[in-house]
């Protein structure tokens, strides 16, 4: 059979071992380039264009390279591109600062370390600690790739049990696609979806040698149409605060604030927390909420009881 066709032209097999690095960074130049129009960059426009943006000539124009060097550039063929340059390229596209962060992490050689395999992430004993302390917060810990690696009993409330799927399924990214009750939660789901592909993206020009992530850009490119085409369009972003609105099956709308903090001993962990406006139909729906999943409180046993059973139990 035939191997599926994937996310740019290229098949699924491609992706099998690690994202190309070149290809990359030529997909990611050329779909920054075509979200520009002559007008935005204060150039003249003369007329219908066969594909919309800027031309590679206007481009390099307004980086002040050549065309033959920006075009080995977007073809992969450009070789120790110096930092000046590739600040220049990305002033002339207008990119952010995640955006210029991302390319310079594509246009960076590296080394790869083929059939490289990571060690599963571990969660501090403290970190697990300080997720059940806190109480009326609902957090979890995020890993590589969007992993949900840790998480508290509000968070498992509010967007669903992680525990209840396999744990190479507990990742973000993968729920917002293929899990529909994740889907029917989020009221702004396009706005979700695009927000953990842009960070995806991010993920991917820093460790394009990550086997699990391309097996998994693989699988949700295979399911998922809505995720080839927000994967083909090399956004990039990183949102680490903002709101979320949600519509939860038992309590109704909520608007909860999130923040993320990176964990200083390991910058591949991030903890998530979500909070609502005090006072607000949100803080009482999360409170009726923690109220219903609440821990049953343990009937205290007999002294006879305690006394039969095993000296592991009783301490």
């Amino acid at each position: 059979m035939s191997p599926a066709p994937g996310l740019d032209g290229t098949d699924t097999c491609a992706m099998d071992q690690h994202l190309d690095q070149r290809a990359e960074l030529g997909d990611f130049l050329r779909a920054c380039r075509a979200r520009l129009r002559p007008e935005d960059v204060g150039l003249p426009d003369y007329g219908r264009r066969r594909v919309p943006g800027l031309r590679r000539e206007e481009l390099a124009q307004l980086a002040g390279v050549s065309v033959g060097y920006y075009t080995r550039l977007e073809q992969g063929q450009g070789h120790n591109v110096s930092a000046e340059v590739l600040d220049a390229v990305a002033r002339a596209l207008r990119l952010g600062d995640t955006e210029a962060a991302h390319l310079n992490h594509l246009a960076s050689p590296r080394t790869r370390g083929r059939g490289r395999i990571r060690r599963p992430q571990q969660v501090r004993p403290a970190l697990r600690k300080l997720l059940d302390a806190m109480e009326g917060v609902p957090a979890y810990l995020v890993g590589r790739r969007q992993d949900v690696i840790g998480w508290n009993r509000l968070a498992a409330a509010v967007f669903g049990d992680f525990g209840a799927h396999p744990a190479a399924e507990r990742n973000l990214v993968r729920l917002v696609f293929l899990d529909p009750a994740t889907a029917e939660l989020y009221a702004d789901w396009e706005c979700r979806a695009c927000e953990v592909v842009s960070n995806l993206r991010m993920y991917a020009g820093q460790h394009p040698d990550d086997e699990q992530l391309t097996a998994l850009v693989g699988e949700l490119s295979v399911k998922n149409e809505e995720f080839r085409r927000l994967w083909a369009a090399h956004t990039v972003a990183d949102k680490t605060h903002g709101v979320k609105r949600l519509r939860h099956p038992l309590v109704g709308e909520m608007e909860l604030a999130f923040e993320t903090l990176t964990l200083p001993d390991d910058p591949a962990q991030f903890l998530v927390t979500f909070h609502p406006e005090p006072g607000s139909p949100s803080a009482d729906a999360l409170r009726l909420l923690s109220s219903w999943t609440a821990p049953t409180a343990p009937t205290a046993p007999s002294a006879s009881s305690a006394s039969s059973a095993p000296a592991e139990e009783r301490a």
